[in-house]
């Protein structure tokens, strides 16, 4: 059976953006998925905790030298990890705030990068360890943001391949100037979104 896990990130829930252009995605995804079983790990709603010295310790502790707490900790992350692995297709909701992504994916992401676990270093450098999964990522933004000021998707392709992700990405942007670019933005959007599903049906 195919899964999909879909992380949303939007302060503003399904009502957001980012959220409504990765569910239209998420429903192209059932049709072609009957079967399928799709995972929302919604941030907003449930935030991953941030790190501190205590939880990042915690990783880097041999197991059985764990204390019930740091055990806890490691339990946390290995679920977050567990959903990503389980999943055949990810897909990542992503808003622009304050020229960045949200803190809560900032968060998560200091959860599922674990060494030995997400990713490894060897001789040639460090091997992403989650290979082999269809991820997408639908960014949103109030402005335009030419390459030279694009902070988000530079940051988001050199970690997600870091732990061996390679995103698509889609993009809908000046949402705040005003209705026409809204919605020639987000019809852009939808187009690219009818081309993945199209690429995907022909693989």
């Amino acid at each position: 059976m195919s899964t999909l896990l879909l992380v949303q990130t939007s302060l503003y829930g399904a009502q957001g953006a980012s959220s409504q252009l990765a569910e239209r995605f998420v429903a192209d995804w059932r049709k072609r998925n009957p079967g399928g079983r799709v995972v929302v790990r919604d941030l907003a709603e449930d935030p991953a905790p941030h790190l501190t010295a205590e939880r990042f310790q915690a990783f880097s502790t041999a197991a059985e030298n764990r204390t019930p707490q740091q055990q806890e900790v490691v339990a946390y992350s290995d679920a977050l990890i567990s959903e990503l692995r389980s999943a055949d297709t990810v897909v990542f909701a992503v808003p622009m705030y304050n020229f960045s992504v949200p803190s809560t994916l900032r968060a998560y992401f200091d959860h599922i990068a674990r060494a030995g676990v997400t990713f490894r270093y060897t001789s040639a450098g460090p091997e992403g360890l989650l290979k082999g999964r269809r991820t997408y990522v639908f960014i949103t933004r109030g402005g335009v943001y030419p390459e030279s000021a694009d902070t988000q998707t530079p940051y988001l392709r050199q970690f997600l391949g870091f732990i061996g992700l390679e995103p698509e990405f889609v993009f809908a942007e000046g949402l705040a100037h005003g209705e026409e670019s809204r919605l020639r933005s987000l019809a852009g959007a939808r187009e690219r979104i009818a081309s993945l599903a199209a690429v995907d049906l022909a693989a």
